[in-house]
């Protein structure tokens, strides 16, 4: 059996989840509400501050859909109340990031500004020039919008010059004057 699909999920105080027919899920929170339709073979019950998932055979597909039910709910519920940030940091000279209203204004070396703007739910603040933060309470909408803030410039593969990850490794390639000799 899965072992994430195994596990409850504990319903913090002020989280209201209802669970309707065709396996449609509705979590509301401090921070606001999400709402999902999961796989209809899944069962998916509340028991007091408790969800449970079971399965109903111990086929690969049935295993596999198990547990990304189950992260999927987990991830619901810690959205609507702790919400999820995901930080990109911007390194490059000149290359600078400012809110103008609530729209992103990157400068990130082409010949124009370039003008993001946050789909609802989503809310960015910069600190200092170089450092984005996206945060909401969907954690698949805030990391996609953190990668589509990330390919305006990749991160060099020679310089390390472009929008990465807070904290990401690059390995970066060394230059045609090292394999001379």
């Amino acid at each position: 059996m899965s072992r994430i699909g195994r596990k409850p999920i504990e319903i913090p105080n002020g989280v209201d989840v209802q669970i309707s027919e065709n396996n449609f899920v509705k979590v509301k929170g401090p921070k606001g509400e999400l709402s999902n339709t999961f796989h209809p073979a899944l069962k998916i019950e509340k028991e007091d501050n408790v969800i449970k998932i079971e399965r109903p055979s111990d086929e690969s597909f049935m295993r596999a859909i198990h547990g990304t039910t189950r992260a999927l709910l987990a991830n619901m519920v810690k959205g609507v109340t702790e919400g999820f940030t995901v930080e990109l940091e911007i390194v490059g000279i000149g290359y600078r990031a400012a809110m103008k209203g609530k729209k992103l204004e990157l400068q990130l070396g082409y010949s124009h500004p370039i003008e993001y703007e946050p789909p609802e739910g989503i809310q960015i603040s910069v600190e200092g020039n170089n450092i984005i933060k996206v945060s909401g309470i969907d954690k698949q909408l805030v990391g996609q919008v953190a990668a589509e803030i990330k390919e305006f410039r990749k991160p060099d593969p020679y310089k390390g010059k472009g929008i990465r990850y807070k904290g990401e490794q690059l390995k970066l390639k060394p230059g045609k004057s090292v394999g001379k000799k």
